[in-house]
């Protein structure tokens, strides 16, 4: 993986200013016309390919699963709302109190906390499934965010990302286009260079003992301004991995 200049806050793998960038934008997050309409459209092909994944390794049962970088919770209120037990992880704590708002009331097994990856681990937290959805481009060290989520994930567990590729199509469709000519996406909102390949993060993930099973692509189809899984992952891919292991016992 390419090396970050930024460094993390002390022992935490966390960008100040990422935090208050996403922050001003608590307030809008559940708005599906406004600035963070681009992961509205995006929700469900990733929350339901992720799903599948679930089921594929660890079976038709009741996960306890966390959701990083949860933003006001779009993904995780949908997976809270498939069945499983759910906490949702963000650094920020603006957008786990619009998070905690929008859930309020809605009687899921979810539960959000601001906080961070390694507040987790040093509690010896232990998940049989994690989601971190457009996180991994934004932390200060990659390899490093990796290495906290396999030590979090159960022996038997999967992980699953997305991200975006490191492409020419990517910097002049995923970020000027989406930021600049379109105005999908807050502008400023990705720094180009800090985008991954599926090889990278393959690699990334070997190093720290866990598997890639699976890549698919995210397209757009701009007529129905909807998402969908194809095997092109020039622009936007999801990722599969897994943790060498029995698997542990569902939740209660």
């Amino acid at each position: 993986m390419q090396p970050e200049d930024e460094a993390p806050t002390g022992a935490e793998n966390v960008s100040p200013g990422e935090i208050a960038r996403f922050a001003a934008l608590a307030a809008d997050w559940w708005d599906a016309a406004g600035p963070m309409r681009a992961l509205h459209w995006m929700n469900p092909v990733r929350t339901e390919w992720a799903l599948a994944r679930f089921r594929e390794r660890l079976g038709a049962r009741r996960l306890r699963l966390l959701d990083v970088g949860c933003g006001a919770g779009l993904a995780a209120e949908a997976f809270a709302r498939a069945g499983h037990d759910v906490l949702g992880l963000d650094a920020g704590e603006a957008v786990i109190a619009a998070a905690e708002r929008h859930a309020a009331g809605q009687d899921l097994s979810l539960h959000y906390r601001a906080g961070t990856l390694a507040a987790l681990i040093a509690e010896g937290a232990q998940f049989d499934a994690i989601s971190a959805f457009e996180v991994i481009e934004h932390v200060p060290e990659p390899r490093g965010f990796l290495a906290e989520l396999a030590s979090l994930l159960a022996p038997g567990g999967v992980l699953v990302l997305s991200t975006l590729n490191r492409t020419r199509r990517s910097l002049v469709l995923g970020k000027f286009a989406a930021e600049y000519l379109l105005g999908w996406v807050p502008p400023g909102t990705h720094e180009w260079r800090r985008f991954l390949t599926p090889a990278e993060i393959e690699d990334g993930l070997g190093a720290v003992g866990l598997g890639l099973f699976d890549l698919a692509g995210m397209s757009f189809d701009p007529l129905r301004r909807r998402f969908y899984a194809s095997s092109d992952v020039a622009i936007n891919y999801l990722l599969a991995a897994f943790k060498p292991g029995p698997g542990i016992s569902p939740s209660p």
